[in-house]
């Protein structure tokens, strides 16, 4: 038995699990739409696998996100966070009904899709002057970190700059990120990243007062003057704002682009059809979405009250993780759902999540990973991982697979 099963219950934030994952979905999934599973060895929770019934409790309002608001201030109300960062948990990802469509309601109209068109000169242009960096000069065989080298800076580079973070920075809010993003909910988890979280914090008031003082023509200065009926952002919504958008502005982004990589890696005949066809790029990038997402599972999610998911009873306050990763290897919605198929059409895939939470910046993820994809394919050729596959580190956590790095080996360069 693999290790993190324990009593025929795997630890979905264990090194065995992140690494590889989909055999232990499918196995959850072959015995029935719920399961119970293990978080860090000490706290449980229930997970949906099936296409189905995730779609479904995505868009289900008896689950929601704010615990606080169905438990009260019991000790149990939620993941424990240190009081100094709670300013930060006032984010709409967090929130439900009308607090999170009034916040929602309040950024939105930076993502739209003439907004995100703009950044495609701005996202090639980078692309191509990382590759330039990371690549030797005369065409000869050289080595990458695909995510420190290239996947990394793409998209904290352009969140940074739509916000108008100084583009030295972007290295030490994406350290913090890291760290915050590892703790898995337990208290000791949010203790290690309790110092990077408190920096973060700092960063962010000083970049809101500086802002207050001097508005420019950025996202931050926006969202100090955005109004609806109204309404403006409090100042810790503020913060919690624009903490959100350069936490999720590149760290799925980033994985989507490293973790599709690999499976093209271990897919070679689709990775010379991407190479040969690259009119493919826009459904290529949704097939790695679902076959290689970068989340895992939704968000947390909670049962307001007693409920029953699948003839399966769910206590009122607990914990639900939607397995977008397994719901997008359902051979009910997916035909052959464990092959890379570049041009699958359908492909109606969960990756962003579905519905009032769907991914806000969805489309300038897609778009950052297009480019990303196509410059990179074009400049580099008979590329292959430069170590064994087992000895990738997979990051902690328990939303977001991806690895801490990924080195390349190249033997030609266009």
């Amino acid at each position: 038995m693999p290790r993190g099963w324990r009593a025929n219950r795997v630890d979905v934030t264990s090194a065995d699990f992140k690494a590889d994952p989909f055999p232990v979905l499918a196995r959850l999934r072959d015995a029935g739409p719920v399961a119970r599973v293990g978080i860090g060895g000490r706290r449980t929770a229930v997970t949906v696998t099936r296409f189905d019934e995730c779609q479904h409790l995505l868009l289900d309002e008896r689950l929601v996100k704010d615990r606080s608001q169905i438990m009260g201030k019991r000790r149990d109300a939620g993941p424990w966070v240190p009081k100094p960062l709670r300013p930060l948990t006032r984010n709409m990802l967090d929130l439900d009904g009308p607090d999170h469509r009034r916040l929602r309601g309040l950024v939105q109209r930076a993502f739209t899709p003439n907004r995100i068109r703009e950044l495609e000169p701005a996202i090639e242009t980078l692309a191509e002057e990382l590759l330039q960096r990371a690549i030797p000069h005369g065409g000869g065989p050289g080595t990458m970190d695909l995510i420190e080298d290239y996947a990394a800076p793409i998209p904290s580079t352009i969140i940074a700059g739509l916000l108008g973070v100084p583009s030295g920075d972007w290295p030490r809010f994406r350290n913090w990120s890291d760290r915050i993003v590892a703790a898995d909910g337990s208290p000791s988890s949010m203790l290690r990243a309790l110092p990077s979280g408190l920096a973060f914090l700092r960063y962010i008031r000083r970049l809101v007062a500086t802002r207050r003082a001097a508005p420019r023509e950025d996202l931050v200065s926006a969202l100090m003057s955005a109004e609806s009926d109204g309404d403006r952002l409090d100042e810790d919504e503020l913060v919690a704002m624009i903490f959100l958008l350069l936490v999720a502005g590149h760290e799925t982004t980033i994985h989507l682009i490293g973790n599709g990589m690999i499976a093209l890696l271990e897919n070679p005949e689709q990775l010379r059809r991407l190479r040969a066809e690259p009119d493919l790029m826009e459904s290529a990038v949704e097939e790695l979405l679902r076959y290689a997402g970068p989340l895992l599972f939704a968000t947390e999610r909670y049962a307001s009250r007693a409920m029953a998911i699948a003839g399966v009873a769910i206590e009122r306050g607990e914990l639900v993780l939607i397995a977008l990763a397994s719901a997008n290897r359902d051979e009910a919605q997916f035909p052959h759902a464990d092959e890379l198929i570049l041009d699958r059409d359908p492909n109606r895939h969960l990756a962003f999540g579905h519905g009032v939470h769907f991914c806000l910046g969805a489309a300038l993820a897609r778009l950052e990973a297009r480019f990303a994809f196509s410059a990179l394919l074009a400049r580099v050729g008979d590329v292959a991982l430069s170590v064994h596959p087992r000895s990738l580190r997979w990051r902690p956590g328990l939303f977001i697979r991806g690895t801490r790095e990924l080195p390349l080996r190249f033997s030609r360069v266009d």
